[in-house]
C-alpha cells in the first residue's frame, strides 16, 4: 500500500508552526512534519526528537522510531487514529496540561537562555515579548 502525504524538505522550507495542533495536541503537526523529513533525509538543521517532541512522544507512550515510522507509513487521518487510540484515557486537562508544557517552555539554564536571547535579539530584539521556545520558533521561521 502506498501511503500519500507531503513530505517537506526542511533544508529548503519550514515545518509546520509549533502551536498547530492535531488531536488537541500541539506541535504535532511539526513533529509528523520532521519524523518525515528524517526518513527521506531532509530534515537538514531541525532536531528529530528535539525536547519539544520528547514531551509528546512521552505523552503518547511511543518512542521516536515508532512515531517515526507511523509519520512515513500513515496517512494523517490515520496517524490522528492511532493517537486517538492512545490518548482515549486522557481528560482534556490532561492535553491542556501537555499543551502548557510544549507552549509554555522556556529556557531552562543560563547557557539555554543567552542562546535564546543571541536567535531573537538576531532576529528583532524588540520582541521581548518572545519568551517561550515555541514563540521564538514561530518568530524565526515567520509563522
Amino acid at each position: 500500500m502506498t501511503v500519500s502525504h507531503t513530505t517537506l524538505d526542511l533544508t529548503q522550507e519550514v515545518p509546520r508552526s509549533p502551536k498547530e495542533k492535531l488531536c488537541g495536541i500541539v506541535h504535532l503537526p511539526r513533529m509528523i512534519d520532521k519524523a518525515r523529513a528524517l526518513k527521506e533525509s531532509t530534515l537538514g538543521e531541525y532536531i528529530y526528537p528535539c525536547p519539544l517532541d520528547k514531551i509528546i512522544l512521552s505523552f503518547i507512550q511511543t518512542n521516536a522510531i515508532e512515531f517515526a515510522e507511523k509519520a512515513v507509513n500513515l496517512t494523517e487521518e490515520e496517524i490522528t487514529l492511532w493517537i486517538s487510540g492512545k490518548t482515549n484515557h486522557c481528560s482534556p486537562r490532561d492535553i491542556e496540561f501537555v499543551n502548557w508544557k510544549i507552549l509554555g517552555r522556556k529556557p531552562d539554564n543560563e547557557d539555554r537562555l543567552e542562546y535564546f536571547m543571541e536567535i531573537r535579539n538576531r532576529i528583532d530584539p524588540l520582541r521581548t515579548d518572545i519568551t517561550t521556545w515555541a514563540g521564538l520558533i514561530d518568530l524565526e521561521e515567520g509563522h
